[in-house]
């Protein structure tokens, strides 16, 4: 079951972003008091009390608007909707209720998708008294919120939890492995796809954003079956038109939420760029494991050293890549594509992998006098316990007497000592910290 998309919309200035914010803990969304701050669709992939989904903040949504910006924020939020499983409508509790937002329920009462109707701003004994007008909208249930200072939100939250799929339903898996070929524009993902399946079934052209929507594509190698996914090119946001290249970004990312493993294909001559980083952070969010394709090998200058050169200089560039398998391919001339495979195979097992408790503590045993932080507040750091809590990414709960000593460095210290011992090539790892 793919993870549920919860989208934020409303009247600009309402107080989208702030709520965006708020639920996923950190200030990723741009937030300002004036109105069209927020002009493209920022995604994030979070959870609550241990239920997963993407959550999506929004442009303003102004139902009649001749101006140029906000008719294409109208645009974002409208693919929004269409896309959304869950939608929060947002309105501004000290403004009161206005003609737009009547217009925009309206909207809403036509899509078959859950809504939730918050009024924000309500952090005050007055508002409460101005929201009794917004009841005229005929609405089951209205939330007074706060995003801001976080009031009621929780409210909000626990009803759409009832919506959420648990974690099992969404860990399970059809009946072959679903592989999202992922990466900028025209580094040949339909090329790729064509080749694996040894056949011309996708669109291919040097022309950058061939490809706009995700499409599937099953293979037989070997007598065992996979499920490819050709994604559009995902660009960086300055560059995302509005409307239709901007629906094939969020079928991008929500390929890349349904896969098992991404194939992030690179340009070899061009080498990794920032845009594919954020792309490989899209991909470790999700929790997915990944392979990295340098694709177009074909047009390097090299000797029998060249590729070991590549790929010590992204180990040392790029030190979280040293544990993602690393190809070097053309999927043009199909040099080495076959490769791709074996590697899938590989981070499938890595990607399921269970390692017993009691060889987990033995483990835990032996690393527990070479923490970095080795004391807090003048007293020993000291590891308790630890159990893996589940598969797809590999997930860990290691028990501690001072949970707010371990830091960002510690965690990376527990992770890189588990990958020296177990390996986990190409598979994020979740490590949880908790208090004995």
């Amino acid at each position: 079951m793919k993870r549920p998309l919860i989208a934020i919309i409303g009247r600009p200035n309402v107080g989208k972003s702030t709520l965006f914010n708020r639920i996923i803990g950190k200030r990723l969304a741009i937030v300002e008091d004036m109105p069209g701050v927020t002009r493209d669709r920022n995604y994030s992939y979070t959870s609550y009390r241990g239920r997963d989904f993407i959550l999506v903040d929004t442009g303003g949504l102004e139902p009649e608007t001749s101006d140029p910006i906000l008719s294409q924020m109208k645009t974002q939020a409208e693919i929004a909707i269409n896309e959304a499983d869950i939608i929060i409508f947002m309105m501004d509790g000290r403004e009161g209720l206005i003609l737009s937002d009547m217009e925009i329920v309206d909207i809403l009462r036509k899509v078959h998708t859950p809504v939730f109707y918050a009024i924000n701003k309500v952090d005050s004994i007055k508002v409460d008294v101005n929201i009794s007008d917004f009841h005229r909208l005929g609405v089951e249930k209205l939330y007074a919120i706060s995003a801001e200072h976080g009031r009621c939100v929780d409210d909000l939250l626990d009803d759409m939890y009832l919506l959420l799929p648990e974690q099992a339903e969404v860990e399970k898996g059809d009946e072959y492995p679903k592989i999202a070929v992922v990466g900028r524009p025209n580094v040949g993902k339909s090329t790729l796809v064509n080749r694996l399946s040894g056949k011309e079934r996708l669109i291919t052209s040097p022309v950058p954003g061939t490809t706009r929507d995700a499409i599937d594509t099953v293979v037989t190698y070997n007598k065992k079956k996979y499920l490819f996914v050709d994604t559009a090119g995902i660009r960086k946001k300055a560059h995302v038109e509005r409307g239709i290249e901007s629906y094939s970004v969020i079928h991008a990312l929500r390929s890349i939420d349904r896969c098992d493993i991404a194939i992030l294909l690179v340009d070899a001559a061009e080498g990794i760029t920032s845009q594919d980083l954020k792309i490989a952070s899209y991909i470790e969010e999700a929790g997915k494991g990944y392979i990295i394709g340098m694709n177009k090998w074909d047009l390097i200058e090299k000797d029998e050293n060249t590729m070991e050169q590549y790929r010590k200089g992204i180990g040392r560039a790029y030190p979280r890549f040293s544990h993602v398998p690393l190809i070097f391919m053309s999927a043009l001339s199909g040099s080495r594509v076959a490769k791709i495979y074996n590697e899938i195979n590989s981070v499938l097992g890595e990607y399921s992998k269970k390692i017993s408790t009691g060889e987990l503590n033995r483990f835990l045993a032996a690393i527990s006098n070479r923490l970095p932080c080795s004391s807090y507040k003048g007293r020993p750091v000291k590891l308790y316990y630890a159990t893996q809590i589940g598969i797809r990414p590999p997930r860990f709960l290691y028990f501690v007497n001072y949970p707010e000593a371990i830091d960002r460095n510690t965690v990376r210290f527990f992770e890189n000592t588990m990958r020296d011992r177990w390996g986990f090539r190409g598979v994020p790892i979740r490590i949880i910290i908790r208090k004995k």
